[in-house]
């Protein structure tokens, strides 16, 4: 609500910084339709994987983890049988709510709809969702001996409905208004749910799917092909500081969004030049084998493990990966080291 009380003043002035960074995400969404006509198979391998990555990223920064990386893509593309246990549940339950944002028309954008995306994220537990909190929150750091210390103190419980209601109706009539640009008011939106945390637990993940949702609504489509989920838990410390420093005086109308919203547009151009990188790699000609080859001896990691080389290359299967590196392994270009799902490939350096 209070981020959007004076948008002129709020965000009227972008730092340059940030602006380089919209004109990237703009450049960035300008050639989407391009790759869609141009890669439907790559699009097709990419969104898959990243809706993968999103589940278990986004349910990961809660620390919601099914250690078995096969175990839970089982669990989440519904072949895996009986849920074992309440990470597993989970996980179908952020599969269902990101499911019904990216598949649905779940417009518009009410009270009713974060319900619903509550209700799905639990409809797997035991737990009640669906419903606004009914005790105060507080967003606190646990140290290691079990004490704690209060971050922020949330919206209270009797004002989460009114303060959610005019959040949503500031939003809407800004993005109507077209006076700014679309991002910054997404992620605006999302800093003010994230303050007003109307939910007694999974408001982190209820944002974080609404997140990807809004900017498809806004015409920036990168989340359906690049996991922002999965960005964001690979940088956890600055979500968490940006988020912070932004929530400082928010109840006295006097926060910067800058810091949130600095970090928020770095991760969506972030994306978006992970796309470009991805689409040109599949456009870049040569055989599948030749481009495993350049990829392992010119820009993997000293040691990585083969998902490394499958999240790198989409479209190349795992059968054309391990045939590249024994090949590369009889050159004593690459060595093997343990077996298993832990098993990793270490690069030999060329000697001079």
């Amino acid at each position: 609500m209070r981020s959007f009380a004076d948008l002129d003043r709020l965000i009227g002035q972008v730092p340059a910084d940030v602006v380089m960074r919209l004109r990237s995400i703009d450049t960035g969404r300008g050639s989407e339709a391009l790759y869609r006509h141009q890669l439907p198979a790559l699009l097709t391998e990419l969104a898959n994987r990243a809706r993968i990555q999103s589940i278990t990223a986004s349910s990961a920064i809660e620390g919601v983890v099914v250690p078995d990386a096969e175990r839970a893509e089982r669990v989440i593309d519904g072949s895996a049988g009986v849920l074992r246990s309440r990470s597993e549940q989970e996980l179908v339950g952020y599969r269902k709510a990101l499911d019904y944002l990216f598949q649905e028309d779940w417009h518009p954008l009410t009270i009713g709809l974060l319900l619903h995306l509550h209700r799905l994220l639990w409809s797997e537990t035991a737990h009640p969702g669906g419903q606004l909190k009914t005790d105060d929150n507080l967003v606190v750091d646990r140290s290691p001996d079990g004490s704690t210390t209060v971050r922020f103190v949330p919206v209270p419980a009797a004002r989460t409905a009114e303060y959610l209601t005019d959040l949503i109706a500031r939003y809407r009539d800004a993005q109507a208004d077209a006076r700014h640009h679309p991002v910054l008011l997404v992620g605006l939106m999302i800093l003010d749910l994230l303050v007003i945390r109307p939910f007694a637990d999974g408001n982190g993940r209820v944002a974080r799917a609404l997140t990807n949702a809004l900017l498809v609504d806004a015409g920036y489509e990168v989340c359906r092909w690049v996991s922002l989920e999965q960005l964001i838990a690979d940088s956890a410390d600055e979500y968490y500081t940006a988020l912070l420093r932004s929530t400082d005086d928010w109840h006295d109308d006097q926060a910067n969004p800058w810091p949130w919203l600095s970090y928020f547009v770095t991760v969506l151009a972030s994306a978006y030049r992970t796309f470009a990188r991805r689409a040109a790699a599949d456009r870049s000609g040569g055989t599948k084998q030749d481009r495993v080859r350049a990829h392992v001896l010119k820009h993997a990691a000293p040691v990585f493990r083969l998902a490394d080389v499958r999240t790198a290359l989409p479209g190349v299967s795992d059968q054309t990966i391990r045939l590249v590196l024994e090949e590369l392994k009889n050159e004593q270009k690459v060595s093997p080291e343990g077996a298993g799902r832990g098993a990793v490939w270490r690069r030999i350096p060329d000697e001079d």
